[in-house]
Formats: C-alpha cells, structure tokens, sequence
C-alpha cells in the first residue's frame, strides 16, 4: 500500500477502535425489579450493564423515598383494643452495596425495611404487631451516576400480621 492510502485506512481504523471503547463504558440498568417478603421487607434485584471490562467491582444503591409502616397492638385474645393502639410510621430508606463487575455487567439484589416502630410501645398485656408496609419511590444507582426506577412502585403487603419481639 502507497503512504498516502495508508493514512486514511489509519483514520478510519482508530475512529472504529475510539467508538468501540467509548461504548463499552456507558452504564445503564437492564432491569431493576421490586419484590416484598412475607414479613415486609423490600428486596430491589437488578442488572447493571456497560460498566467497562476493567471494572472489577461497582457500588450499587437502592433508595426509597417513602417507605411507611402500620403498627399495633392486640391483646391476648388475638383481637387489637377499641382504643386502637396504632401507630404509622413513614421514614425514607437507602441501602448501598459492593458488587463484582464481571464482562462489564454486575447482578445483585439489595433488602430494606421494614422502617423501625420507633418509641411506639403496647401496654402491658398487650403485643405489638406489623400491619402492613407501602414502599414508593423506589431507585437504584450505582457509583458512576447512573440511576433506574425500580418496578413495581409502589409496591405493598397488603394486610399481614407479624409479631415484633
């Protein structure tokens, strides 16, 4: 080949390989999915894609915006009191991980909540109780500042019944 058809080749060639890196760090989410456990607690799942092959591991954080809590208090007999010793609690949640990063990509799952009853306390005779917990606003981030809205959201318990020691 002539000098001057190898310069344009040369061009082109280091356009091709400049794209090709610049590619392969673009991170993005390829899913982030909520589910709730039978006692109320939040566990976010996702893949995080793009991440560079010399990426060895990446901080991955799941936050919530309103996470709130129904408590109350029953009697011995198994029925909650008239006067209705109840108490709501709505705290925002965050969690943050380390996550290997492998071929770019990292899988991982992250768990929060239920928010914590605080002071609220059943009289003597009485036991406390978690109703039922509401997560919304659920995200996911990892440390490069790529961000995902995690689905479904909101997502609730519906009404359960777990006893807090």
């Amino acid at each position: 080949m002539e000098p001057q058809m190898k310069r344009p080749l040369i061009a082109i060639l280091d356009v091709l390989v400049l794209r090709t890196v610049g590619l392969a760090d673009s991170p993005h989410f390829i899913f982030a999915n909520n589910s709730i456990s039978p006692g109320g607690t939040l566990t976010t799942s996702f893949k995080d894609a793009g991440l560079g092959t010399g990426t060895t591991a990446i901080q991955i954080t799941v936050n919530v915006s309103a996470a709130t809590a129904v408590y109350q208090c029953w009697n011995n007999g198994g029925n909650h009191p008239k006067a209705g010793n109840k108490e709501t609690v709505s705290t925002a949640l965050s969690k943050s991980g380390s996550f290997p990063v492998r071929n770019g990509q990292t899988t991982g799952s992250l768990v929060v909540g239920p928010p914590s009853q605080g002071n609220f306390a059943c009289p003597p005779g009485q036991n406390l109780f978690l109703q039922s917990v509401v997560y919304s606003g659920t995200s996911v981030a990892d440390a490069s500042g790529n961000t995902a809205e995690a689905t479904p959201d909101p997502i609730e318990t519906g009404p359960i019944h777990i006893f807090i020691q």
